[in-house]
């Protein structure tokens, strides 16, 4: 695990474990504790700026590195759906978010804290029973990685069979609900959104899908389902389930090796290609062929063999089922800005939810620039060179006066936004990996093939 700079000995405190406030009170104290450094922070940056002869916006005092700090560390310790929406926050912001800003967020994809041994140990007792260290020949105490919900041990069992290990932190699938709302809370009385914008219906989808994330039991059923998907495709591998030692708070595994996807980036050229060529090619037969896709792109959902060339699969707490209106939204908005037609991809931008009625009413000029910057990008020749970043600052330039009108915002679907968050950060991976895929080959294929719809898989 990579242990970030926080306080004297930040690797140490992440290794010795912090221990995951489980009860409602607990939690709730925690939330208040941050609101309370949130609003310090702001009356501190507030006071520092007015004595330089400033004049600052509220919501300059509360975008600060210094508050960053406090919500990813406490959300940090939180675990949960408190962390998760951090994540969710960190990585839909995108290139939108000041780089010191996504710096520090960047924590909540990448590291939680452990639990300390004592609340690992009453948690398996609970699970396996009192002497579950005989099932093993070996138990690895400390986590090999530790997320939002769980953390892994890697173990090998007295037959021989080597197992990726995940528990659930106590407590969490029971703070789900009050943990959404208290970031909504949050959220809400930072002025960061319009106090008009209707957030009960994403809330309920966050809701229910974190509760899905937290039943492993169901995950357990979909990474079967997912592997059965992916079939005997070489580029990619998906663990098998160990039903022996799953329960309803532990998820057992085939432990598979691999190295950070990240590392990709030490790659030479042609392999970073292949591997998000690869990655691409997964989330348009996720979106277009299966009807399911698995909505978490967290870089550490993935792993990399350099000696295979494989890609390894992990997390399907977050499979779904993509509707049939999504499915059509997705291949009209895509044939359109193949086809180079704005008024149709502004139509199926509509169609899709990311747009409303008022924004196309009173901002259609920048959305219409918007609109040819990205045909512009999909009719180059040859590949699309996820690493020229320059495209990205047009946009923000263009959407950053529709952004500011605050009468316009809306909540798209929840379905085309979980489909988006994985568009968006596989988009984010082909960046950071500076990859070359032929985008506009393999949507025009895709799309060839799906001249009546698609093949859905329930999930």
């Amino acid at each position: 695990m990579d242990d970030n700079d926080r306080g004297d000995d930040p690797g140490r405190d992440r290794r010795r474990g912090r221990a995951v406030p489980s009860g409602r009170l607990a939690r709730l104290g925690a939330f208040g504790r941050l609101v309370g450094g949130v609003a310090g922070g702001v009356v501190a940056e507030g006071a520092r700026r007015l004595a330089a002869g400033e004049r600052p916006q509220l919501s300059d005092l509360i975008l600060t590195p210094g508050n960053a700090t406090r919500v990813a560390d406490q959300l940090s310790n939180l675990r949960g759906a408190a962390m998760k929406m951090g994540q969710m926050i960190s990585m839909d912001a995108g290139d939108m978010l000041p780089a010191e800003l996504a710096a520090i967020l960047s924590r909540l994809r990448d590291n939680a804290h452990a639990m300390p041994p004592a609340q690992l140990d009453k948690l398996l007792i609970r699970e396996w029973g009192k002497d579950w260290r005989r099932r093993f020949a070996r138990f690895q105490a400390h986590p090999i990685a530790a997320a939002s919900i769980g953390q892994v041990h890697r173990a090998q069992t007295r037959d021989g069979r080597d197992l990726a290990i995940k528990v659930q932190f106590p407590g969490i699938e029971r703070s789900i609900d009050a943990d959404v709302d208290n970031v909504a809370t949050l959220l809400r009385v930072s002025r960061l959104l319009p106090a008009g914008l209707d957030l009960a219906p994403l809330l309920a989808e966050a809701k229910r899908q974190l509760h899905e994330e937290a039943d492993y039991r169901r995950e357990g059923v979909m990474m079967t389902r997912y592997a059965a998907l992916v079939g005997d495709d070489p580029r990619f591998v998906v663990p098998a389930l160990d039903a022996e030692f799953s329960t309803d708070n532990v998820l057992a595994m085939d432990f598979v090796e691999g190295v950070p996807v990240e590392r990709l980036v030490e790659a030479d050229q042609p392999t970073r290609d292949a591997m998000m060529t690869a990655l691409i090619d997964l989330v348009l037969a996720e979106l277009f062929d299966w009807g399911v896709m698995q909505t978490d792109p967290n870089f550490a959902n993935y792993r990399w063999q350099p000696e295979s060339g494989r890609l390894v699969l992990l997390d399907f707490g977050a499979t779904r089922a993509v509707a049939a209106a999504t499915q059509a939204a997705y291949r009209e908005l895509l044939a359109a800005g193949l086809a180079g037609d704005r008024a149709a991809a502004r139509r199926a931008a509509l169609d899709a939810g990311f747009l409303g009625d008022t924004a196309v009413a009173r901002h259609q000029a920048p959305i219409d620039r918007m609109i040819d910057v990205v045909i512009r990008e999909m009719a180059r020749d040859g590949p699309f060179d996820f690493g020229d970043r320059g495209f990205v600052a047009d946009l923000r330039n263009e959407g950053m006066g529709i952004a500011q009108d605050r009468s316009t915002w809306h909540v798209p679907p929840v379905d085309t936004l979980f489909v988006q968050r994985k568009i968006s950060g596989t988009a984010l991976l082909a960046a950071r990996l500076k990859a070359r895929v032929p985008v506009r080959e393999m949507a025009t294929a895709r799309l060839a093939e799906q001249p009546g719809g698609t093949r859905a898989v329930s999930a």
